[in-house]
């Protein structure tokens, strides 16, 4: 038996190939497929840093009728920009084939990891926020936050002011700057506090490591439509298990959410089950639930960042790069 010939993408090579409005349509088909039954998925595996205040994570997915195989690696240690100069959040992604078990490709998959986490926000907004919001605002002003704001432009292109807020200032500088940039349209606000950035917004798009809620249940108006990104370990929350409470929650995926999305911690004290939970966010795109159905809801999506999407989205890399010729054959 010979070699195998591995196509390797650098995480540079990658970033270039990636357009959210092409991701957002591979990460939509992935969610449908999945809600169809067609989507194999086992639990994320955790190796827990404690002492070191991050963890390491395995994800595999099959998308069985579009033959589809893959496994990343990724992990999340917040403490990594002020120590090391490295980024929270980074990951490697193994494209497989399915038909043999062989290894198509390898790739850096930080960046892939940010846009389909910010296309899954998209199409959330797509299906559960008000079609007329005018405000949208952000609490945590990092990558993923930048993520989720092309997805928002693409899906929502009649806002008239963003605001963020986060507790470093260059980072909401940066942000703010940014957000200018892709929405000469809107009046960008830089805003100095949770509540500020809350009261009267249309969506508010999370994206803190947060332990303990920074969004309260008093801030919130009818209507309001919630992205909460950042709870994606056991233990974090963003916003008042309240907000919960009374809205129209949506996960990606039930068991992956009870274990660590924004409803784990309510979930875990009894103030959550899951017939609070109205549905997972493929079940609204595949048409078999409504997503927002009045003009009053308060909606929430709980994003913990699925498999499928890193495999639909790798895969999407791959074909573009074999296209265009990008990337380098290794031989293992």
């Amino acid at each position: 038996m010979g070699e195998i010939n591995v196509l390797l993408l650098s995480e540079q090579e990658v970033t270039g190939l990636l357009r959210m409005d092409e991701v957002m349509d591979a990460v939509e088909n992935a969610f449908r497929e999945k809600a169809l039954g067609y989507a194999q998925m086992p639990p994320k595996v955790y190796l827990n840093f404690a002492k070191y205040n991050g963890d390491v994570r395995a994800m595999p997915a099959y998308l069985e009728r579009l033959d589809v195989a893959a496994v990343k690696i990724v992990n999340s240690h917040p403490d990594n920009p002020g120590k090391f100069g490295m980024p929270t959040v980074s990951a490697t992604v193994l494209l497989l084939d399915p038909r043999n078990g062989a290894l198509l490709a390898i790739m850096g998959g930080t960046s892939l990891t940010a846009i389909r986490t910010g296309a899954a926000g998209g199409i959330a907004i797509k299906c559960l926020a008000n079609k007329d919001a005018k405000i949208a605002s952000f609490i945590g002003a990092g990558v993923q936050a930048r993520a989720q704001l092309q997805a928002l432009l693409l899906t929502r292109l009649n806002l008239e002011e963003i605001r963020v807020c986060d507790i470093s200032p260059k980072a909401a500088e940066a942000f703010a700057a940014e957000a200018k940039s892709k929405a000469a349209n809107c009046q960008v606000t830089i805003v100095g506090s949770e509540e500020e950035a809350v009261r009267g917004a249309d969506i508010v798009i999370t994206t803190t490591p947060s332990r303990k809620p920074v969004v309260f249940d008093a801030w919130v108006s009818e209507g309001t439509h919630f992205n909460c990104i950042g709870a994606d370990a056991p233990l974090k929350e963003e916003i008042d298990p309240a907000i919960l409470k009374r809205a129209k929650i949506v996960v990606d995926d039930w068991e992956q959410a009870a274990h660590s999305g924004e409803i784990n911690v309510p979930i875990m004290h009894g103030v959550l089950a899951k017939r609070d939970v109205w549905a997972e966010l493929g079940e609204i795109v595949a048409g078999a639930k409504p997503g927002r159905t009045s003009k009053e809801e308060i909606t929430v999506f709980d994003s913990t960042g699925l498999a499928i999407q890193d495999a639909a989205t790798a895969e999407l890399v791959y074909r573009k790069a074999l296209s265009k010729q990008i990337g380098c054959f290794i031989s293992i």
